[in-house]
């Protein structure tokens, strides 16, 4: 006792090892840590298995390494069966002791199967409520909450049962076909079915996937199956997989489809065989005893959780039975007319249950609607089931005394626990028999229940599923307890999991909760519970065993032979996916210099020789290459780092040289490329790689990187002798620019600080310079290595699509382009003369003669302006009313091309630009703008485009592609716009600030374009240009800078840019900067005036009231803020008379609000924009052409949309205007009688659901809408009338409606149908609505126009 006394107390003293262990085998887990505080004497072999048990791997699957920041590649890894002690190990006590879990000899760790290591009475196996779905928070004391994988499905069940894959939401569905499969009737009838491939495709026919399912579901060896293939049959997509449905539904329309494909075989009678009992429905009179009935047929029976308006339930399923039977008394207002009697009798009403299925289905209604919350609810009240039920207390054993006497057709007073007829329960049933009122003789409906005593005596059912449902109303998840005929043991199956339940089990799925709590009392009960049970007669003369394997028909060993050869050829094929390293590879194409991506998927055992072969086909380089010019080294992609390469380990595996097999990898591989003279660079891990950018600070060039590799312990000093090896530049004078981020350059200026210190990383970015200039001297960010530099970091390069120059609509615009250089020819823009300087002209006696050629057109412009139709709109004005002949054009071009030579050699300080007014912007609409833009200096880029494309140096920094900002003559100075000087913004940029100053003028950024071909089909007549730009710029000043190639200004195109979709978006903020836009974005150019301040543009569309499509879109218009309506309506006219052929009268058509489809207010023509109209962008309106003149002439009034319904003719009449001087309902009737001639006191009015035109069927509109409500106002509830456009509907309260036979019903209902889905108008509000179930039994659904 002393000894193990000391044992403790030295225990307790003993130092302790404090271990964390990374699994870093997966990247699901790489983030995962456990830690285990061990003694320090602890053995290593203690290690592992404590270390197994905690994440859930079986011991010897896996390494543990040392990970205290040593690389795990060069360590040996512990020895998992040593005796030796941690402390002997090398752990260190009182210390964090880091270890990695890797995988072993290049394979993944085996996972613990939970089943192999619990009992058959464990937790685990006992659990059958929903597990706990993917990604949930599991205990925090298990390492591994292990989600679902296709890894886990792999391995059987102990219990022998496999499970099936939930799709989604298909629990509902495994539920069910797990009972069938475990019915052995079912399954054996099943098996006996022959499938005829030559008659039916096997994809859609459901039996043989039943088929399939069964026999992979006795027969596999993996866990779970899937059950794509079966729901394939059905013709369902992947859509319904999301989609949860009743067990109990689904069960009937199974069942329906299977009779549909089993008709005139063995099997056609088979589910009602099965499933089908027959009860009566009866009516008795007590004053004479006549008795009218019709038998009804039932696949299952309802069964009441609790009676309506009760707040008891009923305690088991044989009380619900008793209640499910029990007559009601027919008295009172419900009296029942006998025919014997010949008046209103008291009468018994009831069923009588005449026989019982050898499978009986028991549905406990649990779900039921509360009318106090207006929901939905489900009843968790707790109703007992028995393990044996006898049936023979409720079978009906007086049929035989029935006198022979006509049924009663009164049959439709049936309670609501009454069961469907056979015409419910059967869609397909033709059987006229069962019709409700037919009589039936005696002997037919006694013919099946002969022997009634017998019968009674046999009536002993024995339970052997029970579908369980958990969740609420809402939704939830099924699973399924069913016992095995085979060793009489309930199982569990919750999709993919089967275990081992006990009959306690079942007990707790009875439901309820202790206590009693009045209606609710199921709210608080546990929601899990029984929802529907299935009986089987015991009867050992029809009791079934399974079928064995030697007792299968010969197509059902074929199909297991089949199916068996799948799952090993399946097996083999993942044992080798098992053995697959899969992980990105790149390549940078050598001739192309595109970097290309795939994935490379080689064997473990594969060498790195034959891996390079490999990837070099697969990137397609063997006409490029030959192959000894490649090889493959470690890439990390996102820093763009070339790891380490593999020299000499051509000949080791590749599943040694990744580190196993792993489903991801923290690296790449990068098959690298070399010329035939060149050598390959040796990677050693630990280097850091840097591109070297050279600067040219004389030909302001940057250009493309050099790769070096470098250590971070290297000085910045030795850094630059490494460089100048590199590139033979001085190392005396350099300057070196570390890039550490988007726009943060830092200049290298301490000689002995490492690089390390200086912020390298794995892989960087620098610029070098080594010129011998005063910019050495200045500060870093004075310098114009700095500038330049900057410019570089933020100038993107886009490609511009010109818009068609053609010579129609715009071929008057020449005289800008004449003033713009001729951009009509985009080659010109760039073509640069070389001749001699001295021939030059002055840049003054340019711009002098290029003022005066506008200044001529200009006053030319404004005459044809002034003598020129003043209704013209802006767009004409603008580009069309300018002529220039083709010798003056010609002349500008060459004054152009003078004009960019000599700003070659001008001194920027003599050329000076003047700024834009307002009145050149600004200008009246019935003038043209044109002349208000000619050459001018600002905007410039910092090079030339030559004809031999060669870069040019500027003495004054300018490009020739961007002077073209606008120098704006005198003749119109001083004219000021008023239409547009409004205090508030409009919601729209303008592209001029407040001084009138092109804002493109603030600041000035770098432009530069040049022409581009491409393959693109872009049409003939358009241009590509190939454009840098600073991202900084604004688009005002980008759009400037456009001008020339465009030939028009700034304010007549618009910009638009173009997505990966091809989906073009206008870009309209002006004052925004291109920062949005990224590297080779596509823009496209598209004339038409853009919008100035105050401006907006609008969507206009016709309202056409009696048309099939009321709403006609017709142009696009621009509205101005202080604009009245009648001023849009007369700019409107010509639009509408040039673009839509329309030849309307001011006062013929009126302008109203369009809310979606919906019509609103009218505008009047006072009415100011802005002020009385809220407007805003991308606004709509609808045009509506009146028959006569306008009849709304003030905001008091109001205009209704009336239409009337003539219920003898089912049909409507066309829309009429009806405008009332007041909401009053009376001022309406009378305006109704006016129009439709109906009396007052006989009018009915209804107000119209839904989108305009409130479109509802002919035979629905008579009694689905409110007709004639009881206000006395229209703009309260329920009309809430409160403006213009609502739809009213009215009739004759005296006209009966048309009498229509079921044919006329018919067709009529189709046409409607057809009709309103054609219109597509039939849009509500209503929350998302269940989809129906169905089962395809063609394999896909069909599309009947007839359903809703």
């Amino acid at each position: 006792m002393k000894k193990k006394f000391l044992q403790i107390e030295n225990a307790a003293e003993e130092p302790r090892v404090l271990c964390i262990i990374q699994d870093i085998t997966n990247s699901k887990t790489v983030n995962e840590r456990i830690t285990l505080n061990l003694p320090a004497s602890t053995p290593l072999r203690k290690l592992f298995e404590d270390v197994a048990n905690k994440v859930g791997y079986i011991n010897g699957t896996f390494d543990l390494v040392w990970g205290n920041g040593i690389n795990t590649a060069d360590m040996a890894p512990l020895d998992h069966t040593s005796d030796k002690s941690l402390l002997d190990a090398n752990f260190e006590p009182g210390k964090k002791n880091f270890l990695h879990l890797t995988d072993k000899d290049g394979e993944q760790p085996q996972i613990m199967l939970e089943d192999s290591s619990t009992g058959d009475d464990s937790a685990h196996d006992r659990l059958i409520g929903p597990l706990p779905r993917e990604g949930s928070v599991g205990s925090t004391s298990d390492y591994v909450s292990q989600s679902y994988s296709y890894s886990s499905i792999l391995n059987k069940s102990e219990t022998g049962y496999v499970g099936l894959v939930n799709q989604a939401m298909t629990c509902y569905l495994n539920s069910l076909l797990q009972t069938l499969f475990m019915t052995p009737e079912f399954r054996n009838a099943l098996y006996k079915w022959e499938f005829e491939e030559s008659e039916e495709d096997p994809v859609t026919s459901i039996p043989y996937q039943l088929q399939r399912l069964f026999v992979l579901l006795q027969t596999s060896k993996k866990r779970a199956i899937e059950t794509t293939d079966v729901t394939r049959s059905f013709g369902w997509d992947s859509s319904e997989a999301w989609q949860q449905h009743d067990v109990q539904e689904l069960c009937r329309v199974m069942f329906d489809a299977l009779e549909q494909k089993w008709k005139q075989t063995e099997q056609a009678d088979l589910i009602n065989e099965l499933y089908q009992g027959k009860l009566k429905d009866y009516v008795r009179c007590l004053e004479c005893g006549y008795e009218g009935w019709r038998i009804d047929t039932y696949l299952d029976i309802p069964l009441v959780i609790r009676p309506y308006g009760s707040s008891q339930a009923f305690a088991s399923v044989e009380e619900a039975l008793h209640a499910f039977i029990q007559p009601e008394i027919l008295d009172g207002p419900n009296q029942y007319f006998c025919e014997r009697c010949k008046k209103k009798c008291d009468a018994r009403k009831g069923l009588r249950f005449l026989h019982f299925p050898y499978l009986l289905t028991l549905q406990l209604k649990r779900f039921d609607f509360d009318y106090t919350t207006m929901h939905r609810i489900k009843l968790n009240d707790r109703m007992t089931f028995p393990e044996e039920l006898d049936m023979s207390t409720f079978i009906d054993v007086e049929d035989e005394k029935s006198p022979q006497t006509e049924s009663c057709t009164d049959s439709g007073a049936e309670n609501e626990g009454s069961c469907h007829s056979d015409q419910m329960s059967n869609d397909f049933s033709n059987d006229d028999g069962v019709d409700e009122g037919i009589c039936l003789e005696n002997s037919s409906g006694t013919e099946k229940i002969s022997k009634p005593g017998l019968e009674k005596n046999s009536l002993i059912y024995e339970l052997f599923s029970v579908m369980v449902h958990s969740g609420s109303a809402a939704g939830g998840h099924y699973y399924a307890c069913i016992k095995s005929f085979s060793d009489d043991q309930w199982y569990s199956f919750n999709d993919q999991h089967v275990s081992r339940i006990t009959q306690e089990d079942i007990k707790k799925t009875h439901g309820g909760s202790s206590g009693s709590r009045g209606y609710y009392s199921s709210a608080f009960a546990s929601s899990t519970n029984a929802y529907m049970l299935i009986y089987r007669l015991k009867d050992p003369t029809r009791n079934a065993k399974f079928l064995e394997v030697d007792e299968y028909p010969e197509h059902i060993k074929n199909l297991v032979q089949r199916e068996r050869e799948l799952e090993e050829q399946e097996k083999r094929q993942r044992e080798i996916e098992r053995n697959t390293c899969k992980i990105k590879l790149f390549c940078l194409h050598p001739v192309k210099q595109v970097m290309m991506e795939n994935k490379l998927e080689v064997h473990k055992d594969k060498t790195l020789k034959e891996a390079v072969e490999m990837a070099y086909k697969m990137m397609d380089l063997e006409e490029v290459i030959p192959v000894d010019c490649c090889r493959l080294v470690k890439y990390d992609e996102f820093h763009d780092y070339l790891e380490r390469s593999y020299e000499g380990e051509e000949d080791t595996p590749m599943g040694l040289l990744l580190g196993g097999v792993k489903s991801t990898y923290m690296f790449d591989l990068l098959l690298e490329t070399r010329k035939p003279d060149q050598v390959f660079q040796s990677y050693k891990p630990g280097e850091v790689m840097v591109k070297v950018h050279v600067v040219d600070l004389k030909a302001e060039s940057v250009a493309a990187p050099v790769t070096v590799r470098a250590y971070l312990n290297q000085t910045v000093t030795e850094f630059k002798q490494l460089i100048s090896k590199a590139i033979h530049l001085p190392a005396e004078t350099m300057r070196i620019v570390l890039e550490r981020c988007y726009n943060d350059l830092r200049l290298l200026t301490v000689p002995s600080k490492t690089l390390k210190a200086e912020g390298f990383f794995r892989s960087n970015k620098v610029f070098v310079e080594s010129s011998e200039t005063l910019d050495y001297q200045m500060a870093f960010t004075d310098s114009h290595l700095w500038k330049l530099l900057d410019r570089h970091a933020n100038t993107i390069r886009l490609f511009v699509l010109l818009p068609e120059q053609s010579p129609g609509s715009y071929s008057k615009r020449t005289a800008y382009q004449k003033a713009g250089g001729d951009s009509g020819n985009v080659d010109d823009d760039c073509e640069r003369v070389k001749g001699p300087v001295g021939n030059l002209k002055s840049v003054e006696a340019i711009l002098e003669e290029s003022t005066e050629k506008l200044k001529s057109l200009s006053l030319q412009q404004q005459q044809d302006g002034d003598n020129g139709d003043s209704s013209k709109s802006t767009e004409t004005s603008d580009f069309e009313n300018i002529e220039s002949p083709l010798n003056e054009r010609d002349s500008t071009s060459v004054d152009n091309r003078e004009l960019e030579q000599h700003l070659q050699t001008s001194d920027p300080e003599n050329f000076q630009s003047e700024e834009r007014s307002d009145s050149d912007v600004n200008n009246d609409r019935s003038t043209s703008s044109v002349d208000s833009d000619i050459l001018s200096s600002s905007h410039s880029s910092d090079t030339l485009c030559n004809a031999d494309n060669a870069q040019i140096p500027l003495a004054n920094g300018l490009d020739t592609h961007s002077i073209t900002s606008s120098r704006r003559t005198k003749a119109n100075e001083g004219k000021k716009e008023t239409w547009d000087t409004a205090e508030e913004d409009s919601g729209t940029d303008s592209e001029y600030d407040e001084s009138g100053k092109s804002r493109g003028e603030i600041q000035y950024m770098y432009f530069k374009a040049e022409p581009y071909a491409t393959d693109e089909g872009s049409g003939e007549g358009h241009k590509w240009l190939m454009v840098h730009v600073d991202k900084r710029i604004t688009l005002a000043a980008f759009k400037q800078h456009l001008e020339p190639f465009v030939g028009v200004l700034s304010s007549h195109f618009k910009v638009f840019r173009v997505y990966a979709s091809n989906q073009e978006f206008e870009s309209v903020r002006l004052n925004e900067t291109l920062s949005s836009f990224s590297e080779d974005n596509k823009i496209t150019i598209r004339l038409g005036r853009a919008l100035k301040k105050g401006e907006y543009r609008v969507k206009v569309y016709q309202l056409l009231v009696n048309e099939q499509e009321p709403c006609k879109f017709l142009l696009d218009a621009v509205f101005a803020k202080g604009m009245t309506v009648r001023q849009s309506k007369e700019e409107l006219i010509p639009q509408l008379r040039e673009q839509c052929g329309l030849e309307l009268s001011i006062d013929r058509f009126r302008l109203r609000k369009k809310t979606w489809k919906n019509p609103g207010t009218v505008f009047l023509d006072y009415h100011i924009y802005e002020e009385d109209i809220n407007i805003s962008s991308n606004w709509e309106v609808f045009l509506e052409v009146l028959d006569g003149v306008e009849k709304m002439k003030s905001m008091s009034q109001l205009a209704v949309l009336s239409r009337r319904w003539r219920p003898s003719e089912m049909k409507l009449d066309p829309f009429q205007e009806v405008v009332l001087e007041s909401s009053s309902v009376d001022e309406l009737r009378e305006k109704l009688c006016e129009i439709s001639g109906i009396p007052l006191e006989d009018i009915e009015f209804a107000k119209g659901r839904g989108t305009f035109p409130c479109d509802i069927s002919v035979l629905d509109i008579h009694q689905d809408l409110d007709w004639n409500p009881k206000v006395s106002t229209l703009n309260v509830w329920p009309l809430y009338i409160c403006d213009d456009g609502a739809v009213i509907f009215y009739r004759d309260k005296t006209e009966e409606l048309m009498e229509l036979t079921d044919e006329q019903r018919n067709e009529l209902m189709k046409k409607e149908s057809s009709r309103l889905q054609k219109t597509g108008h039939r849009v509500t509000y209503s929350p998302r609505k269940e989809k129906a179930l169905k089962i395809y039994l063609d394999g896909a659904p069909n599309k009947d126009l007839t359903q809703d």
